[in-house]
């Protein structure tokens, strides 16, 4: 079987870094290298170029080239190495000239807005000698008219590889076939054509097989990395299309190597920090957007998939490339804006509470442990129970309050009556309240526990029971189902929100479980 000039480019240690902070060890990361290097890998991506305060020989960003340089082993084989630089967070005057060894190749990136920018960055790199490797950013955001002018800029620069770059994997096969095409064919033929995929869509692997199969009529790469170690939700498994070259192109790369790199470094990462395909991320690509707003309606816990859709396909096209959170919770907050004259509910919810003890329901751990304590109470005060943002199975309740679609959506056979706000429009309820009246009183975005409490407040309620209130961990793990468990960053930050909110609403509260939020806990013991 003839063998045609194609590359396999690995950028574990670079594009796979945005997993673990490019904390891969100085040692982990030198074995890492000689075993894609004993695996025939054609090119091997070291790490990133950026401006960094200092230089910490574990990590895989430096200031400097030959900090990378320390990483390579003796014997490269056939092996070339790279690194990454992107315009705009790098000082081309740390770049020594090529010295005839170590790092060969730099890849350098730019975005939509600064690629004018990153085209003289390209020029600078190459005057230094080494291969250059031109990656814009997001291709699929281009025009064809703009992709031609990129190509007519690369073909004047002469640099040794272009890059077709799906950064928000959104690419689809007939986008492919589109897109390479446009390239092949305004290209010049003596510059190499590489392909670098994410894995929004489960499609990297067929995409890279269609492009090779392609077999152009010049020098061709694809990028991967080892499992698909990268960015959630990744990228191109290397091992896998590896494989795939072995057996339908003539290459001859050894999967032992890259295997025995997978068991010993990167499977066990993958347990701390998962990577693969989401549905958000399939939505994000679907839209062509940058995959921090997905990451940033999940973290909002109070979002369902399809919520998170409804709300992407509402941007604006100038807001897609480069993230913006004011402009994201803009329309988040508009989103879950539906008002409504609640008048109504509120004045029947207030005449079946009027004179009665309330207690709520919440989902922590805590409602199991303490079960006969809580049954005690029901049994001998004889509350109007309320549960928040679930039903559980453990006790029977009277209402449950759902400002959290995720939720709502979900429940099949409700038992109780229902009171919802009404961000939550894809079920009917008993009771709807308006979502704006009920907001507002937490300063880190919205609570449920917050604002069932401002609403039992305006219903004249002087004092609320609770349990189950445990308190926010960054692990999720104090719900007592894993089902319903909420993911937060800097749980105690938001705990302390809590405090204050409870404290602003002026409303008695005793807690009968532990909780973070109780700040008599210490007198009670």
């Amino acid at each position: 079987m003839a063998v045609y000039d194609l590359k396999l480019l690995d950028c574990t240690l670079r594009d796979g870094g945005y997993v673990n902070d490019w904390k891969f060890g100085f040692t982990s990361t030198k074995d890492i290298i000689n075993r894609l290097t004993k695996a025939n890998i054609d090119v091997v991506e070291v790490g990133f170029l950026r401006n960094v305060e200092e230089y910490d020989e574990d990590i895989t960003v430096c200031n400097y080239i030959e900090e990378l340089n320390r990483l390579l082993p003796e014997n490269i084989g056939n092996t070339m190495y790279s690194a990454m630089a992107m315009r705009s967070n790098y000082d081309i005057n740390k770049l020594s000239p090529y010295s005839g060894k170590g790092i060969e190749m730099i890849r350098i990136t730019a975005h939509d807005y600064d690629i004018e920018d990153g085209m003289d960055f390209a020029r600078e790199v190459k005057a230094k000698g080494y291969k250059l490797s031109i990656n814009p950013i997001n291709i699929m955001g281009y025009s064809d008219e703009r992709i031609l002018w990129i190509l007519e800029q690369v073909n004047q620069i002469q640099p040794y590889q272009f890059s077709i770059v799906d950064t928000f994997g959104s690419m689809k096969r007939r986008d492919l076939d589109r897109i390479v095409s446009l390239v092949d064919n305004n290209l010049d033929r003596n510059i190499r054509v590489a392909l670098h995929l994410h894995e929004n869509m489960s499609l990297s692997c067929s995409l890279a097989q269609a492009f090779i199969d392609k077999h152009l009529n010049r020098p061709v790469a694809v990028d991967g990395s080892l499992m698909g170690m990268g960015r959630i939700p990744g990228n191109l498994p290397i091992e896998l299309i590896a494989d795939y070259c072995n057996d339908y192109t003539g290459k001859t790369y050894d999967i032992d190597y890259l295997m025995d790199a997978i068991q010993d470094y990167i499977a066990p990462l993958k347990g701390e920090a998962e990577w693969g395909y989401t549905p958000a991320y399939f939505l994000s690509a679907r839209f062509n957007l940058h995959r921090n707003y997905a990451e940033y309606y999940l973290k909002k816990g109070d979002l369902t998939i399809r919520d998170i859709n409804h709300i992407l396909a509402r941007f604006d096209n100038e807001k897609k490339t480069a993230f913006d959170a004011s402009y994201a919770d803009i329309l988040y907050e508009n989103y879950k804006n539906n008002q409504i004259d609640d008048s109504e509910s509120r004045t029947e919810l207030t005449k079946l509470l009027a004179g009665k003890k309330v207690l709520l329901i919440a989902p922590g751990a805590s409602i199991e442990s303490y079960q006969e304590k809580i049954n005690n109470f029901i049994r001998e005060e004889n509350p109007v129970v309320i549960s928040i943002n679930f039903i559980p199975d453990l006790y029977e309740v009277d209402f449950a309050f759902f400002s959290n679609n995720k939720r709502f959506s979900n429940l099949e056979n409700i038992l109780c009556k229902t009171i919802v706000t009404s961000n939550l429009i894809e079920k009917e309820a008993d009771f709807k309240i308006d979502y704006n009246s009920l907001s507002g009183a937490f300063d880190q975005g919205c609570n449920s526990f917050i604002m069932i409490l401002k609403l039992l407040k305006e219903m004249n309620l002087e004092k609320i029971y609770v349990v189950g209130a445990d308190g926010y961990t960054e692990n999720g793990k104090n719900y007592y189902k894993t089902n319903i468990r909420t993911y937060i960053e800097h749980g105690n930050k938001f705990n302390l929100a809590v405090i204050s909110a409870i404290q602003n609403l002026d409303i008695k509260v005793e807690f009968l479980t532990p909780s973070a939020y109780d700040i008599d806990k210490e007198e009670k013991q």
